[in-house]
């Protein structure tokens, strides 16, 4: 048996998110896909980091699959690269250590979120979110220094979940200026699902000076997600790292 570590990057834009669906274009579907033609063995368990949704990137995603074959992870490494369809790469193999889970094994992940105020950038537009309306960077970044610690975040996600427990823990969330670009960056034990967008959709209001900051900070403490801003759009979201406790697993 052996366990290998992919780091992967891909392009969000042409998938239905990450997990296998029937009928669907997927991450995990043409990951696995590739990984059966290179590997010429069975998958016997493949984990990945995080679970993104349709239209979300990656450039810091981390995959755990074992296998029941010895394999040269440089060898693996060339191969994949050299099937995988062109908005999917391979950043790099290794041989990871018995045990290593992708998944249960991060301690955080980290994500950014791309808005651009002010005039269109056509050469940009599949990767930020437009916004002609004067933003008060200071404003958001309050909003964004009050989600830091454990909180119930279960506003900013959808009602109909599969989630049991709410309450998230994130380590750094900021606003980043990024030459013409407000760049939000957060990073957390886990996220729920939409969590990231809600968050950006509710700051946005704030930026726009629609919402105080008090009326933000009660999101916090388990509000209903009706009380809550809109759903950002996904194809400005990236998961940028993944972290490890332990150097052989190190994101």
């Amino acid at each position: 048996m052996t366990t290998l570590r992919l780091d992967l990057e891909y392009d969000g834009e042409g998938f239905a998110g990450w997990a296998v669906q029937p009928g669907q274009r997927t991450v995990e579907g043409v990951l696995r896909e590739t990984l059966v033609t290179v590997l010429r063995a069975p998958i016997d368990e493949l984990c990945v980091a995080g679970r993104t949704d349709a239209g979300v990137s990656a450039s810091g995603q981390v995959v755990s699959v074992i296998i029941r074959a010895d394999v040269d992870a440089r060898r693996v490494f060339r191969a994949l690269n050299g099937t995988l369809p062109e908005d999917v790469a391979v950043r790099g193999v290794t041989l990871a250590p018995d045990g290593f889970d992708a998944r249960a094994g991060a301690v955080t992940r980290a994500y950014e979120y791309r808005v651009l105020p002010g005039p269109p950038s056509p050469l940009r537009r599949r990767r930020v979110l437009n916004m002609w309306w004067r933003l008060d960077h200071a404003a958001m970044g309050a909003a964004a220094a009050a989600t830091v610690g454990q909180h119930d975040f279960r506003a900013f996600t959808p009602t109909d979940t599969q989630h049991v427990f709410f309450d998230r823990t994130v380590l750094r969330c900021e606003w980043q200026v990024r030459a013409d670009e407000l760049v939000f960056c957060i990073e957390a034990d886990a996220f729920l699902r939409h969590m990231v967008r809600v968050l950006v959709g509710s700051m946005v209001l704030v930026g726009r000076g629609h919402w105080e900051l008090a009326q933000f900070t009660r999101l916090l403490d388990g509000a209903p997600r009706s009380a809550a801003g809109p759903t950002a759009p996904p194809h400005p979201l990236t998961l940028v790292a993944v972290r490890y406790p332990s150097p052989g697993g190190e994101g």
